[in-house]
């Protein structure tokens, strides 16, 4: 017991992270209404007062990263050896961590949403404008985020020769007493939320996806339990094997298998109608970016649209950011900064663009070709099965839906717990095993209590109120971010 204590006072971050965890959980069961009360009514008032804020922010991140890369400060390259991995692998290990199962979770969902219910009127057809504003919301703004954490720690890892932590990304920090610490822990929590988020809606569609080829009714908590418990265990396999042994094999996996679903449904709808959706829209999604991003004029959905959509998906992927920016900075030793930033804004969003081009324009032709459309597809849990039960060898095409959710769901649990075992090992780029164990133990123990909570409480969805808190939790991100790109650039002038 004494190792033990001993062992929590040489580790204060990591004992306050896991302490915060631990009482929030606590706090949830005994308060459960309380809670839901606050997270709601706060969630309410950062989308009030910081919605706006929300909307430039992305819209400046994109284009400042485009002006770091193609200034004279592109070409500072990160580390003084060649790219630790090849660029395949690379790009794996990105997209798996920073996209991974939301993209099979919204595969058909959200294109038919948005054709069923276009967010503008205009005199473009609802094919264009549903992939349009899903282009919006799962490209360059979303990667630009990720972007920015990515530059500043890989500047801070590779040219700077410090470490992972946020908090001493900026030397301006230290100089303000507790900024660093504080900065470090919020990093930790918001991490873990938005994993727990992202975990928990994975595992539901997973449980979905075998209910539904068993044809049982979906909502088995058991089952949804024992998925958590199976994609820790292998998280933490793969995390403890290490990036090249480990998380890179199952990123490499993730990619082909990913690209095999989607040739599948490529070679057998119609080539020529969705290679013209997929530029169409792309045209449209260039050049309204701008009043896209700020939902001006003609391109402003309203506030129920903007609160239901693009507030959350900015607060989730601000969530992630720091703990994906740190993991692409890691993996992008001996690139330039104008390649790390390019590959980041670009390759990752072509390929989502085309990866919902494909199966949003089966969907549409399916929804045209039927008499009537019931909502066949707006379970974000079941619609991809669905979607696959018009095609051939179904069963084995949603038997590797299922698998590749389950890869990629470990691919993100594994990427957080590596970078949270950094962050917890002093900002060592290897960290040492036990952290990597500490921290797959408590993202297991936290998941399953949210996971269960939800559940025994009557009439709640914990989870739900988890993905409102991220917005909660991700302002602190919002507001950090901003400042970053004023110190880092005031730097960057100062030094190149």
């Amino acid at each position: 017991m004494g190792k033990y204590f001993k062992f929590l006072s040489k580790n204060p971050l990591l004992s306050l992270a896991a302490g915060s965890l631990f009482l929030l959980a606590l706090f949830i069961f005994l308060f459960t209404e309380s809670f839901y009360e606050l997270i709601e009514f706060a969630s309410i008032w950062v989308r009030e007062i910081f919605g706006g804020f929300y909307l430039w922010l992305g819209l400046i991140c994109v284009f400042f990263l485009l002006f770091i890369a193609f200034s004279k400060f592109g070409k500072i390259r990160l580390g003084k050896t060649p790219p630790e991995f090849d660029r395949l692998s690379w790009i794996a290990m990105l997209y798996s961590a920073g996209m991974g199962a939301g993209i099979l979770l919204r595969a058909v969902q959200e294109p038919v949403f948005m054709f069923m219910n276009p967010p503008i009127s205009t005199e473009n057809a609802a094919e264009i404008i549903s992939l349009e504003y899903t282009f919006y919301q799962w490209g360059f703004t979303a990667w630009a985020f990720y972007g920015i954490f990515a530059l500043l720690i890989a500047y801070n890892l590779f040219v700077r020769k410090s470490n992972v932590l946020l908090g001493s990304s900026l030397p301006q920090l230290k100089k303000v007493k507790f900024l660093p610490a504080g900065v470090n822990l919020i990093t930790i929590l918001t991490t873990v939320f938005g994993l727990v988020a992202a975990v928990g809606l994975g595992t539901t569609q997973i449980e979905g996806g075998i209910s539904h080829l068993v044809s049982k009714p979906a909502g088995s908590l058991w089952l949804i339990i024992l998925l958590v418990l199976v994609i820790c265990i292998l998280a933490f396999i793969s995390a403890f094997a290490g990036i090249k042994k480990g998380i890179k094999r199952i990123s490499n996996w993730n990619i082909y298998v990913t690209f095999f679903l989607m040739l599948f449904v490529f070679v057998q709808i119609d080539i020529l109608y969705m290679f013209s959706q997929f530029f169409i829209s792309l045209y449209h999604y260039i050049i309204d970016f701008v009043p896209l991003s700020l939902a001006l004029g003609k391109h402003n959905p309203g506030k129920e649209f903007l609160t239901d959509w693009t507030y959350y998906y900015w607060a989730f992927w601000l969530a992630w950011a720091p703990f994906t920016g740190i993991f692409i900075a890691r993996i992008s030793k001996g690139r330039s900064i104008r390649e790390m930033i390019i590959g980041v804004l670009l390759i990752p969003s072509l390929g989502s663009f085309f990866w919902f081009s494909v199966f949003g324009s089966a969907s549409f032709g399916l929804i045209e070709s039927m008499e009537t459309y019931n909502g066949e597809f707006d379970s974000v849990f079941t619609s991809m099965f669905r979607f696959f039960e018009a095609f051939p060898f179904s069963y084995f095409t949603n038997i590797i839906t299922i698998v590749l959710l389950i890869s990629f769901l470990v691919t993100s649990v594994d990427s957080a717990i590596f970078v949270l075992s950094m962050f917890s090992d002093k900002g060592k780029e290897q960290p040492k095993k036990k952290f990597r164990l500490i921290w797959a133990a408590v993202i297991l123990i936290f998941s399953e209590a949210i996971i269960v909570l939800g559940n025994i409480k009557p009439n709640s969805d914990v989870l739900t109120a988890m993905q409102k808190f991220l917005i909660i939790s991700s302002l602190p991100f919002a507001l950090f971010t901003a400042l970053i790109m004023v110190l880092f650039l005031r730097e960057l002038f100062k030094k190149h």
